[in-house]
């Protein structure tokens, strides 16, 4: 008996779960966060309830990897922005990059909801993974956790409480971040 179902297309479990996730992040995109139920996904990718928790889990399991996810390509696309600078040539666009991404990236509202939600706010800014990251992209030293916590709750902050003209904002960060990381300043890795 012949299957014509994506699922089994080709026997490969890897196109399963890419198709649940994106049509999950594309769900949750369109009905945020709250509202995301298995049961809507089942529908969208015309499958059973049970294939869904067999490829990715429940709800709380997808919308941690939608999350994930979109956290995966801005932090590429920062990566990409910032490779090969040091100081405050790699801190800023670091951060500005960071920012402009969440906010252009439909999923990158997924963040400021899923601290705003149950989990409140100090999952992010305590996060050793979110603090290993903003290490990683601003090029701090690795021992210095307060700096990547700085970084994060000024991300944040830029997300919340954007400056009307994105030009006073880029100031804003020049004059006030950028001297933390002079060379004679802030504590900084040399790659």
């Amino acid at each position: 008996m012949a299957r014509d179902d994506w699922v089994f297309d080709g026997g490969r479990r890897a196109i399963a779960t890419e198709r649940i996730y994106a049509m999950a992040t594309e769900l949750i995109v369109r009905d945020g966060l709250d509202a995301f139920n298995v049961d809507a996904l089942a529908a969208r990718t015309h499958c059973s309830r049970a294939t869904i928790y067999r490829y990715v889990g429940g709800k709380k399991d997808i919308r941690d990897a939608v999350l994930a996810r979109t956290a995966a390509r801005i932090v590429e696309t920062v990566r990409t922005s910032v490779e090969g600078r040091t100081g405050p040539e790699r801190v800023l666009p670091a951060i500005e990059v960071a920012v402009a991404e969440i906010r252009s990236d439909p999923a990158g509202q997924l963040f400021l909801d899923s601290a705003q939600g149950g989990r409140g706010w100090t999952w992010l800014t305590a996060s050793p993974a979110v603090a290993e990251l903003a290490t990683e992209l601003t090029g701090l030293a690795v021992d210095d956790a307060r700096a990547a916590q700085w970084i994060v709750r000024l991300v944040l902050s830029l997300l919340f409480w954007p400056d009307t003209d994105p030009y006073a904002e880029h100031l804003m960060l020049q004059r006030f971040v950028a001297p933390a990381f002079a060379e004679s300043g802030g504590s900084q890795s040399s790659g």
